[in-house]
């Protein structure tokens, strides 16, 4: 009998492990070695003010109790056309070993379950590196489809009060 997906909000005391997952994507996904003490503070930041967002763990039961398997995070962006709040993706990882093997799919059903039984809620989006196939494949099997819209951005180094310098 296969192993359930446990999915579970994350607290601080799951810190360290989303800074490991995080790292571990940014280095996988785009070659980035990020600064270990900026990304902690802003998974701390994050963890501590539910109003910028909230993280999810995925664990396996009951074998590997407590054993993060992986992690998503959910921020908020207000749409004025629409009068309500889109959830978006971000931060998705999945341990090497358990890809394929339903993770992903579990936390998207229970982020799609939340959002349902909140009425502010107008949408779900994410957005995906252009060469990461397998992710794309992923997104389109949980019903995603690709939207009209490019993204664009405009990075910021961040002061000590995290306004830009």
């Amino acid at each position: 009998m296969p192993e359930a997906i446990h999915i579970r909000p994350a607290g601080q005391d799951d810190t360290n492990t989303i800074t490991a997952f995080n790292a571990a994507m940014a280095l996988e996904t785009e070659q980035r070695h990020l600064d270990q003490a900026t990304l902690r503070d802003g998974i701390r930041s994050l963890l501590s003010h539910p109003e910028y967002g909230f993280y999810i763990i995925a664990e396996r039961s009951p074998l590997n109790e407590n054993q993060p398997i992986g992690q998503m995070m959910i921020t908020f962006e207000w749409s004025d056309w629409r009068n309500g709040v889109f959830w978006w993706i971000q931060s998705v990882y999945v341990v090497p070993g358990q890809r394929g093997q339903g993770v992903y799919h579990a936390m998207h059903r229970h982020i799609l379950d939340k959002a349902g039984k909140d009425q502010r809620v107008c949408g779900i989006r994410l957005y995906v590196a252009r060469d990461n196939h397998q992710a794309h494949a992923a997104y389109q099997r949980v019903g995603l489809v690709r939207s009209p819209y490019e993204l664009y951005e405009q990075d910021f180094v961040l002061g000590r009060n995290g306004f830009p310098k």
